[in-house]
């Protein structure tokens, strides 16, 4: 059953119950959500989680009253009178009309026709409020009108809604489970990263731990890429904007772009994607069919102003850095490549442990081709293009479903949408199919039969953001990455001061082996050491006391758990880096 409608209606009562309580307060907006919905108010007094209790049973009230949610068409003048002292639903009421659109409000009424709530919406909703069997007020947060930190900040309340109160329960057990690996607190206790107010909102400081697993997924990505046939390269992090107009990005993506700089004549701009950088690489010389297809790929920084209201941890951030690639290629040549692209993002997932169908699957982003200010028209290209994806993602039985709207303006896609822990699905990166920007950029290749032919562009990302991604990792692990990511592998625990010696020597054995290892001193108790390094999810400890000092051995103890004792140094050096080296999820020991 769908949730929405119930969501939206839960959202209803939750303004109509805030007006109850608190009759001074302007109503703002409010959306159904993917986890519940939310409403933001204005209000100059504080509310908080404190008041959820009175704020509850009052909402209870009207979902107890059954009010039918009735829906009904009204004209500008109607409309500017129900909302005259409210100037946030004048200004919905504005926007609406400049859309073109008809202007709807919601009533709750009762059964003998008296009308308690009216609001400006469009729908839909549950026949009446009596359909919510369960709910939950979630928490409070500021927020801008409109996201816009130049704008007034509202008071914003979450809350979510369901059928039944086994599906709530469900639903807060699993939110609970969440919050214990949200990548933001893991990132802070487990010492990954780190925010300045002075460095900027949005840009996020890699500690040498974090760091590490950054380094070590750029690694992975070079060298797997290299495998499979791309050529990396390095460009420029900036531009200038004529770079940008060529592409058509300037107008497109102009809000999300900083500021053009003045450098002596030149107008010049960060880049908020890699793309041109690789077309004038790919221009630089004449190119040969025999060459093609052509795979350029860049570990890339990208700058995109990103509203303060929308920064999260890592997984929204003000600069990335991409695991970018473009692909200039024959059309023949389009399927194929793009097929390879799937088996290579496939490949990848599977070796950071995430799993097609449950921890990820494809969205196919289609364009609306009454849209000529969003898309390029050129139906035919968009019907060819979109086949093309279709066709590929049925071929590799790839589970995936399709949305019409989400296309870039030139050409379709397809987004890889993981899976977070509590449920909710997030674009991690993308195929894009690209006939617009070989003739914007002028992009040829001379055929077989000696004529200039146009190539098309893939655009595509192996394993999207570090920063994204790495918020997914933690997320998924709880903070447990597999050894071959662990900032620290091994860490040492001596016994007593005895064994000090004994555990440099064994230190020193580790890191020539390359095994990233660390010495825990003695300054607490063995059992508070273990402890330690377990709430830090290093993988093993080493332990080290009087009797394997004397056998020259080594006792071992996993994050998990698991013991041995007495085994030798040179067997759990081999251990080790053939984990590492395989890249292996789950140890068999």
């Amino acid at each position: 059953m769908d949730l929405h409608p119930l969501r939206h209606t839960a959202e209803h009562v939750l303004h109509f119950a805030m007006q109850n309580l608190y009759p001074t307060l302007l109503k703002a907006m409010g959306p159904a959500t993917d986890e519940g919905y939310y409403f933001d108010f204005d209000y100059d007094e504080k509310i908080s989680e404190a008041d959820f209790p009175k704020i509850e049973k009052e909402m209870q009230k009207i979902i107890n009253l059954d009010l039918q949610m009735v829906k009904a068409e009204i004209d500008e003048k109607q409309a500017r009178e129900i909302f005259k002292n409210n100037p946030y639903k004048i200004e919905w009421i504005d926007l609406i009309l400049k859309r073109n659109e008809p202007l709807t409000i919601y009533k709750m009424i009762d059964k003998k026709g008296k009308v308690y709530d009216i609001d400006l919406c469009s729908g839909p909703h549950a026949s009446s409020t009596g359909k919510i069997k369960a709910f939950k007020l979630l928490k409070v947060a500021g927020a801008y009108w409109h996201g816009d930190e130049k704008n007034k900040m509202l008071t914003r309340i979450y809350g979510t809604a369901f059928f039944m109160q086994e599906e709530l329960e469900n639903w807060i057990k699993k939110q609970e489970e969440a919050e214990k690996r949200d990548h933001r607190k893991l990132g802070k206790d487990l010492d990954l990263f780190v925010f300045s107010d002075l460095i900027g909102k949005g840009l996020p400081i890699l500690t040498p731990k974090g760091t590490i697993i950054r380094r070590e997924l750029e690694k992975y990505v070079l060298e797997e890429e290299m495998k499979w046939g791309y050529e990396h390269v390095i460009t420029p992090p900036l531009a200038k904007t004529d770079l940008y107009r060529t592409s058509g990005h300037y107008p497109y993506y102009q809000n999300t772009m900083y500021p053009v700089m003045k450098v002596d004549d030149e107008e010049l701009i960060l880049r908020p994607m890699t793309c041109p950088h690789h077309f004038m690489l790919y221009k630089s010389r004449p190119r040969s069919y025999k060459e093609l297809p052509v795979r350029f790929a860049e570990i890339a920084s990208q700058f995109r102003y990103e509203k303060s209201g929308e920064l999260s941890g890592l997984t929204r951030v003000r600069m990335f850095c991409l695991a970018d690639a473009h692909i200039m290629c024959a059309v023949s040549q389009a399927k194929e490549e793009i097929k390879n692209v799937l088996n290579l993002i496939d490949s990848m997932n599977k070796v950071l442990g995430l799993e097609k169908g449950k921890d990820y699957r494809y969205r196919l982003s289609l364009g609306d081709r009454t849209d000529e200010k969003k898309y390029y028209k050129d139906d035919a290209a968009w019907e060819k293009a979109e086949n093309v994806l279709r066709e590929v993602l049925v071929q590799e039985k790839a589970p995936f479903f399709e949305v019409s709207g989400e296309a870039a303006f030139y050409g379709p896609k397809i987004d890889v949408q993981m899976k977070k822990v509590n449920g909710q699905e997030e674009t991690a990166f993308t195929v894009q199919y690209d006939f617009v920007m070989p003739k914007r950029f002028s992009l040829t290749y001379i055929d077989k039969d000696g004529k200039e032919k146009q190539p098309i562009v893939i655009h595509r990302s192996s394993i999207g953001a570090f920063e994204r991604t790495m918020a997914f990792l933690i997320e998924h692990y709880a903070g447990a990455f597999p050894l071959w990511l662990a900032p620290v592998q091994a860490e040492i625990i001596p016994i007593s001061e005895k064994q000090a010696d004994y555990a440099e020597r064994v230190l020193k054995n580790l890191k020539e082996a390359g095994i990233r290892a660390e010495m825990m001193a003695e300054n607490e108790s063995m059992q508070k050491r273990i402890k330690l390094a377990t709430e830090q999810k290093i993988p093993y400890m080493i332990i080290l006391g009087g009797k394997e000092e004397a056998e020259k051995k080594i006792s071992i103890r996993t994050r998990n758990g698991n013991q041995e004792n007495m085994i030798n140094l040179a067997e759990l050096i081999n251990r080790l880096k053939r984990e590492i080296d395989e890249k292996i999820i789950e140890p068999d020991s």
